[in-house]
């Protein structure tokens, strides 16, 4: 009898431990920062659970702490995004990688209405991006170049520092270039204004002389 009681608390203990792991995250996805998009995959990796978006580019989706959610649209590029201690709320905009096909794709899978996409692709090209995924420019440049290293900046604050550069002075932080105009800080950069981000070194780094030394962070914003 005791053995059977105890096999019960046992059971009983792993299903509240289980419980207690799962979580309901809720979001919503996007094109061009402003489109909902539907029917695209998101998935839990660890909770082995998935839901499509709807109409309104909204999911609700049951997931363990600590889980990988994995986005998926056939005409999109993957999304990866760990889930963080209280995260409640996953807003992502998604890049649409444009061919032919993928416009006939994009339409027949119900992800983007064929009036929206023209549109898009013709007016909103320079919002075919993540970057408002990124909450600073700093985040952003850890995620899209993984060589690059930030840490603290002779000046105060972060700095950007490349990899592998060979630094003919003492201060190895690559310099700052926005909208053509050469800046001593990048942070009050908003990466939802951005088109565009490069990081240059060695021989495309050049064109702005010696001072480039250390690699160039070139930034094109909305204006």
């Amino acid at each position: 009898m005791k053995k059977y009681l105890f096999l019960i608390a046992a059971f009983g203990f792993l299903s509240v431990t289980s419980f207690a792991q799962t979580r309901v995250i809720r979001g919503k996805l996007t094109a061009f920062n402003r489109y909902p998009v539907e029917n695209v995959e998101v998935a839990a990796k660890k909770a082995k659970s998935s839901v499509l978006t709807d109409s309104l580019g909204e999911f609700t989706l049951v997931c363990n702490e600590k889980d990988i959610i994995q986005i998926r649209g056939k005409v999109f590029e993957r999304m990866t995004r760990r889930v963080q201690k209280g995260d409640e709320y996953i807003q992502a905009n998604l890049i649409f990688r444009d061919t032919p096909k993928n416009r006939e794709i994009a339409t027949g899978l119900g992800y983007i209405s064929e009036e929206i996409l023209t549109f898009a692709l013709t007016h909103l090209e320079d919002e075919n991006n993540d970057f408002c995924n990124f909450t600073d420019v700093f985040s952003l440049i850890r995620g899209k170049f993984p060589g690059v290293q930030i840490r603290g900046s002779s000046a105060g604050g972060e700095g950007v520092f490349i990899r592998g550069q060979k630094s003919i002075t003492q201060d190895t932080e690559a310099i700052y270039v926005v909208d053509g105009v050469q800046v001593s800080d990048i942070s009050f950069v908003n990466p939802c204004e951005m088109v565009s981000i490069d990081i240059l070194k060695d021989g495309g780094a050049a064109i702005y002389g010696s001072q480039a030394a250390n690699g160039v962070v070139v930034i094109e914003t909305k204006k």
